[in-house]
């Protein structure tokens, strides 16, 4: 019964729309197991263009189910765009599949994200695609006990009740904690989130059951986290992380089924670093050469802004093979780092007179860290290679010490743009083959 887990290892945005959409050809099931609706991604085919806020980018695929697990936030009105909106592209959405045991985002999440952030001088938590749009606060509400479900939309008395019990609650937090103004009128939420749930009614399911089903029939699975291994509130660099579980660990809490059930983990990250909002950055590269790989990686956001860019942090990345248990790696923008005459490998810290190899726990630390460089001799294009042997020599050294650094192997390698500039070997080849073999 193969299943992969694919996370990433490093601060988001490796690439692991990427991946997924590489694997999910010969899925049965992709699962989405913890984030809220900016978690998402983009995939481009054919010159079309396809955004995932919240639905796994698998359902590209007409057989493949795309599952949201229990632990993601659902935004029902966002939800429901969303499935409109790939519709519209030609998609079918019919085979999509939501928890009835994962948490919804709430009218007064929204407002509360955004009084939560004045109060603290718009400071952001590392996370700010997900900044002000009610996701904290609803994994707040979750460990607190008092979230509402999805399968509370499917008992309308009993989410009522919910319902007039927290906006009592939340308005005074509103009005006088924060010394807000814009309050919720339960009885409009009521009928707004009744109305959602009736439209959402047909992709409602147990989806863990679902799963556990699957993987017994021996079905391919693949579970993706939202976000990345730095941004986990217990490994990454806490406080400036996000608000659920990127690591292995969220990915067994986040869908349903045991560990054991997970037979394969494959780690997505960039060939270089890079990462979103506040927070130590160790091996951040400023001026000129900075803004020259961002250009070349199209390191921007959805908003126009840049990401924050720097060389590759193997002792981040060796943590994070270790958190996540890792069977493999999967390498992305390489040819973002064509025709530089290096490139540097940070292979430990210098954290005043002493040398650290170990990822440290305390931010703080971190933020006090230096990069310790290694440095290898750069390559040129890579657009004409479609295999790691036609690699130049320099572009096979850095891979290769990669692998030495980080203790995994390098399994999937992104060469340039499109589908056919992604290859692979080893277990994930076998992955791809696998199902076209059982099939013939």
């Amino acid at each position: 019964m193969p299943s992969i887990a694919v996370i990433g290892t490093q601060w988001g945005d490796e690439g692991k729309a990427k991946i997924v959409d590489l694997l999910a050809k010969n899925a049965d099931a992709v699962v989405r197991t913890s984030g809220g609706n900016k978690a998402g991604h983009s995939v481009a085919i054919n010159g079309m263009e396809y955004r995932f806020s919240s639905i796994p980018c698998g359902i590209i695929y007409p057989n493949v189910l795309g599952i949201l697990g229990n632990g993601t936030a659902i935004n029902p009105e966002e939800l429901l765009q969303e499935l409109d909106q790939l519709k519209a592209q030609g998609l079918s959405v019919d085979q999509v599949k939501i928890s009835i045991r994962a948490h919804l985002v709430m009218p007064y999440h929204i407002i509360l994200d955004g009084l939560m952030d004045e109060a603290r001088e718009n400071e952001d938590d590392g996370d700010p695609a997900g900044a002000r749009r009610g996701i904290r606060p609803c994994y707040m509400d979750k460990l607190e006990r008092i979230g509402i479900r999805v399968c509370d939309l499917l008992q309308p008395k009993v989410f009522a009740q919910k319902v007039r019990a927290n906006v009592a609650l939340k308005n005074r937090m509103i009005t006088r904690v924060y010394g807000g103004v814009q309050q919720v009128d339960a009885e409009e939420t009521i009928e707004k989130y009744l109305r959602y749930g009736e439209q959402l009614k047909p992709y409602i399911a147990d989806t863990g059951y679902l799963l556990d089903q699957m993987l017994q029939e021996g079905k391919r699975v693949i579970f993706e986290g939202a976000q990345a291994t730095m941004l986990d509130p217990d490994y990454g660099t806490y406080p400036y992380v996000t608000s659920s579980h990127p690591t292995i660990g969220g990915v067994a809490g986040g869908c349903g089924v045991g560990m054991n059930k997970i037979t394969h983990t494959l780690g997505v990250m960039k060939a270089y670093t890079t990462r979103n909002g506040r927070g130590p950055f160790p091996t951040e590269i400023f001026g000129r050469g900075g803004y020259d790989l961002k250009d070349r990686g199209d390191e921007v956001e959805p908003n126009g802004s840049y990401r924050r860019i720097g060389w590759f942090d193997a002792v981040a990345a060796r943590y994070a093979v270790r958190v996540n248990g890792l069977e493999g790696l999967a390498l992305t923008k390489m040819n973002a780092m064509r025709d530089l005459k290096e490139v540097k490998i940070c292979v430990a810290y210098k954290h005043g007179d002493e040398i650290i190899r170990v990822f440290p726990s305390c931010a703080e630390v971190l933020a006090e860290c230096e990069p310790v460089y290694e440095t290898l001799p750069g390559w040129g294009q890579l657009e004409g290679c479609n295999s790691y042997e036609e690699l130049p020599r320099e572009a096979k050294a850095y891979v290769d010490r990669i692998e030495e650094l980080t203790g995994a192997p390098v399994m999937v390698l992104e060469m340039g743009m499109g589908r056919n500039k992604i290859v692979s070997w080893g277990p994930v080849n076998q992955w791809l083959q696998d199902k076209e073999a059982s099939e013939c």
